[in-house]
């Protein structure tokens, strides 16, 4: 018996056999979300920005949203918005330098906690748990979280009730800050014991994102106070602010973009928390009709306005067209309520508001193509070739011309294995398709006779 690799002659042709239209809501598998810190619209994306690979590069692999708000001042209250759909309150607003409860901790008709405080009674629920309810997963990764003093928790790192907060300034070797972790402030996830399991230190992230069955539904990424640009000089000396951001995001994205987790119909977000809060350039505008929770009627805090200013925002995925631009306005209430549409998931907080906009067929404006790669096993003498595809989205696989197989579905990883029986110097067309996706074909020659 002859060995296939002698005598097969393959010739792999991908062809689009036909286009969908583009989908309202793909099927994203994945969401991250990268937040860095304090900037404004016109000095991150600007012609001469520092940041060129954020401004530029980025954008130019999917959607820059320039009407991109925050919803507040300073940078706990944006954090909390992102991931439950919570306003300000005073305390937030101030980064709770104090790990506080918030009391009373009612809520209003509009799914707002009614108080003051930080730490958000068991009833206020975030997408976490949202997630967890619905059989996903999810993971905060924070930089610099597991390089606490000794004692200190490596994962869910936070102050005790009461306690002071001292990670509101850097240390040396230790810049991570729990008002940039949302996860810590809610007891929904931390009685339960979730913000411990889930709630990780970012050096856990390469490691997920190896796999698809690894990386979760959502990830929610803080980079530290220097690598998020949050400090103008960092605290070993060295430059931060807009540049440091760069070259942090330069190194660690593509990483992101390149792994297996995020190619698996995978969406990443990178935007602020807000814009400058103070000084002349102080911007506190909003957007998309947003209005005060009960707990501060000053979203905008030390500037006087209703919002937390025009941020942008950057997406990338597979069902986005790269270099596409989006002048409609979004907020953090709009980004909470996109994921929970793409998770078939009720809107908490702000993120019900009536009108509010999510992202929909005009950011995810691409259908992508479906691709196969064939490895072909032995021409055994009766004629039967098995065929190896792998298929980069779960699709249904056909198999047509002069070879004859079971059509078959593959598994989540885009695996299947198929016999088909080849017809003397036959050529079998194997076909992946999905609704909603540019389908593919790939062409398998047998030449050379059988073998016996």
């Amino acid at each position: 018996m002859r060995r296939l690799s002698s005598l097969l002659i393959l010739s792999l042709a991908l062809l689009a056999v036909g286009a969908a239209p583009a989908l309202a809501l793909p099927p994203v598998k994945h969401v991250l979300v990268v937040v860095l810190e304090n900037e404004n619209y016109a000095d991150t994306f600007g012609s001469d920005s520092p940041a060129p690979y954020l401004a530029k590069s980025l954008p130019a692999r999917g959607a820059l949203l320039p009407n991109y708000y925050a919803i507040g001042h300073l940078s706990l209250d944006n954090y909390i918005a992102m991931i439950s759909g919570q306003a300000p309150n005073t305390t937030t607003q101030a980064d709770c330098p104090a790990f506080s409860e918030l009391t009373p901790g009612t809520l209003s008709a509009d799914g707002q906690a009614v108080g003051s405080g930080c730490v958000y009674p068991a009833q206020i629920k975030t997408v976490a748990d949202q997630l967890t309810a619905a059989g996903l997963s999810w993971r905060g990764y924070m930089e610099d979280m597991a390089a606490g003093p000794a004692g200190e928790a490596r994962s869910c790192r936070r102050p005790a009730i009461g306690a002071r907060d001292t990670t509101q300034a850097a240390r040396v070797g230790d810049q991570y800050a729990a008002r940039h972790n949302p996860f810590v402030y809610f007891r929904s996830l931390l009685d339960a014991g979730a913000c411990k399991r889930y709630d990780v230190d970012y050096a856990r992230l390469a490691k997920d994102l190896r796999s698809p069955r690894t990386t979760p539904s959502f990830g929610f990424v803080s980079p530290n106070l220097c690598n998020d640009g949050h400090d103008a000089t960092c605290v070993d000396g060295s430059p931060g602010g807009l540049p440091r951001a760069n070259a942090w995001l330069r190194t660690e994205i593509p990483k992101i973009l390149d792994s297996p987790g995020f190619r698996d119909d995978g969406l990443l977000i990178v935007t602020f928390d807000e814009a400058e809060a103070a000084g002349p350039n102080a911007d506190s505008s909003a957007c998309c009709g947003e209005r005060p929770g009960p707990g501060s009627a000053n979203p905008g805090f030390i500037t006087a306005g209703p919002g937390g200013g025009r941020i942008g925002a950057v997406l990338i995925s597979p069902f986005i067209r790269p270099g596409t631009v989006l002048t409609t306005p979004y907020n953090h209430y709009g980004l909470l309520r996109s994921v929970e549409n793409l998770f078939d998931l009720p809107y908490l907080g702000f993120a019900r508001q009536k009108g509010l906009r999510a992202f929909g067929s005009s950011v995810f404006n691409r259908v992508p193509p479906l691709k196969l790669r064939v490895r072909a096993g032995r021409l055994r003498s009766s004629g039967r070739v098995r065929l190896a595809l792998r298929v980069n989205r779960r699709a249904l696989v056909r198999v047509g011309g002069s070879c004859r197989g079971t059509p078959r579905t593959t598994s989540e990883t885009g695996r299947v294995r198929l016999k088909v029986r080849a017809t003397g110097h036959g050529r079998c067309n194997v076909t992946a398709s999905r609704k909603g996706w540019r389908s593919a074909r790939v062409r398998v020659t047998l030449g050379g006779g059988s073998g016996g």
